[in-house]
């Protein structure tokens, strides 16, 4: 068996779905560096399909919110779409799939850890979605959407948009008169940092909590301490 049959195999058994044109399967998995280092043009990359499944995403997701919040205004159901359609929740919906082992990279990128970068993984999630779409048709594609992205919903709802720093500060100043202060420390290459965010609130620090940012980092550690301190303004699906 050629290696790119075993690669589209291992793709089709992870999202459960066999496809009618698996070339159009292996484009979705093809990186930019990859399509270059074999000689082909840039439109046969993923970048392509990366747009489509984009809108295909948003398109999923502002159903399922349209449908399961009746009582929610245009204005509160974007602020739930925004984190479920940014690269950071794709990315690690491609990571939770086993899409990073996958993907097909030139071998540059492969060298300075493009397997773990999140806006390839993100883009290649997109891509697949593409691919699923133009293969199956919207309800296929966004059923496994759905499937990688709706337990988020739950925490988004509950949390709200995501902007965990800006609530923390707003409180944190209210109760003690002082800002939040942030401490980072990072690990790793260049290529592949993950950094490490603590927060001190009212002398007593939160954290350490990992992302693959320095704001990821830091938001996660906001949000750990509006837990521990029972800050939470979660809002309760309505209904």
């Amino acid at each position: 068996m050629r290696e790119i049959d075993r690669i589209l195999d291992a793709v089709e058994n992870l999202l459960g779905y066999t496809f009618d044109d698996r070339q159009i399967l292996e484009q979705a998995l093809s990186h930019r560096s990859y399509t270059n280092e074999k000689g082909r043009p840039l439109i046969e990359s993923n970048e392509r399909l990366e747009f489509l499944g984009d809108s295909v995403i948003e398109l999923a997701v502002t159903h399922v919110l349209f449908e399961d919040f009746p009582d929610y205004p245009e204005g509160e159901l974007t602020k739930l779409r925004s984190p479920l359609v940014k690269g950071a929740a794709l990315a690690e919906a491609a990571d939770k799939l086993g899409l990073s082992e996958l993907i097909l990279l030139g071998r540059g990128e492969e060298a300075t850890g493009g397997r773990r970068k999140r806006s390839i993984l993100a883009d290649a999630y997109e891509a697949v979605v593409g691919a699923i779409y133009m293969d199956g048709g919207f309800e296929v594609a966004a059923g496994m959407v759905m499937s990688c992205l709706g337990p988020l919903i739950h925490d988004i709802v509950s949390w709200g948009s995501g902007d965990f720093k800006s609530e923390l500060q707003e409180r944190a100043t209210k109760k003690f008169g002082a800002v939040p202060r942030y401490r980072i420390r990072d690990e790793g290459p260049d290529h592949f940092k993950t950094f490490h965010a603590t927060v001190e609130v009212g002398n007593k620090k939160y954290g350490p909590v990992a992302g693959p940012s320095k704001k990821e980092a830091e938001q996660g550690a906001a949000r750990a301490a509006l837990l521990k301190l029972g800050w939470t303004t979660g809002r309760k699906k309505k209904g």
